[in-house]
């Protein structure tokens, strides 16, 4: 029983000779259309009779991709974009084209080895111990409630009693879906601690909240969740920090790196890093800076035993895939059937090797630094956070929101780039994201001129 066809085996090799960066021209930044726009254009598509392979396929490639936005554009720079490898989006079409489970190692051991190659590579970064593993997973949002989920348990099985009400720390940088999940999902109490003048959460911050906390709200707290990365600011917070108090007081600490981990490829920054390597757990999503498509995070535990014990699921009909000493990828998140969606990632890295990797990431540095120095130069613009990896939060000097909407809007209708405003403080301003190798000093160069 194979899983994958010949065909897809000759188009793995033919995918040896790929750049990591995209050798095709990028595709228009088309901007989305109204409901009623495609419903005038495409109308009906699931019909009784069918419309047909090539009538189905005209219409995605003639109405309904025009519709969506180009994320691995040079000048897509809102939110945080994407750059897939060439090499990494072909293998996905291979491994969408392939019946291959990724949730057990009885039923898919060649995945699951290929795809711990890759986590493996993350836990090294990190300075993560030799033990600790994990899985990939849907994006940030399931790789964050999953390691909390983790977390709570573990916290609920070493305590004596349980709280009224469970309580995470984390900031107002956090990222929502955190505080969403959490909230929502988790029904956990959530408190937010304030961040320095660039927005970091410090040692300091959460050392200062336990002192003055009760015992009995010190005693609910589980988790505490740190940022390398912060989405809005692209800051780093006080790793280290923040380890000692979460060691002092028994807290779990997981760390939020789905945007901002990968810089741990990256020598020049890596000290930003310091005391990632004391998490629980951590994140980092390989379809935002390492390059690979949607959708992908990695998942990393410490100590894998104990999400094993919070998430393997338990059923007479799973007995044959529950074997002790054999590693399967849905006993550490919150899954059970899941895609082998870290392969992309693999073969990427397996084809170009990590030497190519930390390039690419160092040229977006080199990028970005090269904008803030725009930036810095331009009498009508203000840097408002000092950037610690590729994000730049900035403001035109006297625009009001309407300005920025304006000037969004004009750059998406021309196809000229995509950038948002956002605010920080209270106040509206914009910023940019470079992740992508092939955005240059230029783009950036036409973004910021548009501004005058």
């Amino acid at each position: 029983m194979h899983a994958v066809t010949p065909a897809s085996v000759e188009l793995a090799r033919a995918l040896a000779d790929l750049s990591i960066v995209r050798l095709c021209d990028p595709v228009p930044l088309d901007h989305t259309s109204t409901p009623e726009d495609l419903q005038e254009l495409a109308g009906e598509t699931v019909t009784a009779t069918g419309l047909g392979a090539k009538a189905a396929v005209r219409l995605w490639d003639e109405v309904l991709s025009r519709a969506c936005l180009s994320t691995d554009h040079p000048r897509y720079l809102a939110f945080i974009p994407a750059a897939p490898t060439k090499a990494s989006v072909a293998f996905d079409m291979l491994i969408g084209a392939s019946s291959i489970y990724g949730g057990s190692w009885l039923e898919g051991a060649g995945a699951v080895y290929a795809e711990n190659q890759a986590l493996r590579w993350v836990a090294d970064l990190a300075g993560l111990p030799p033990e600790s593993g994990g899985v990939f997973v849907q994006g940030g949002t399931s790789g964050n409630l999953s390691a909390l989920v983790a977390a709570r348990a573990a916290a609920a099985h070493s305590r004596d009693t349980r709280p009224v009400r469970w309580t995470v720390l984390l900031s107002e940088e956090t990222h929502s879906s955190v505080t969403h999940s959490l909230e929502t999902v988790m029904d956990v109490d959530v408190v937010k601690l304030p961040g320095d003048e660039r927005g970091r959460v410090t040692g300091g911050a959460v050392a200062a909240w336990a002192a003055s906390a009760t015992p009995e709200q010190r005693d609910a707290v589980f988790a505490v969740v740190a940022t390398a990365g912060t989405t809005n600011l692209g800051v780093v917070d006080d790793l280290a920090g923040i380890a000692d108090v979460c060691e002092q007081h028994g807290w779990w600490l997981h760390v939020d790196g789905a945007y901002g981990a990968a810089g741990l490829a990256a020598p020049s920054i890596r000290h930003l890093y310091g005391g990632i390597e004391r998490a629980d757990s951590l994140i980092v999503d390989p379809h935002k800076w390492l390059f690979a498509p949607y959708d992908c995070c990695a998942l990393l535990y410490r100590d894998p035993v104990l999400a094993r014990a919070a998430h393997t699921q338990k059923a007479s009909y799973l007995d044959p895939v529950n074997v002790e000493g054999e590693w399967n990828p849905s006993d550490f998140a919150v899954q059970l059937s899941r895609r082998a969606r870290g392969l992309p990632f693999w073969f990427s890295l397996a084809v170009h090797g990590t030497d190519a990797y930390t390039a690419a990431i160092e040229h977006t540095l080199e990028t970005a630094r090269a904008g803030r120095r725009m930036i810095d130069e331009a009498d009508h613009l203000r840097l408002l956070v000092e950037p610690d990896l590729t994000v730049l939060i900035f403001e035109r000097i006297g625009w009001e929101k309407d300005d920025y909407l304006a000037w969004s809007r004009e750059l998406l209708d021309e196809g000229t780039a995509f950038v948002t405003p956002t605010r920080h403080r209270g106040r509206v301003c914009t910023r940019i994201a470079v992740v992508n190798p092939e955005t240059t000093v230029e783009d950036l160069r036409v973004v910021l001129d548009s501004l005058r």
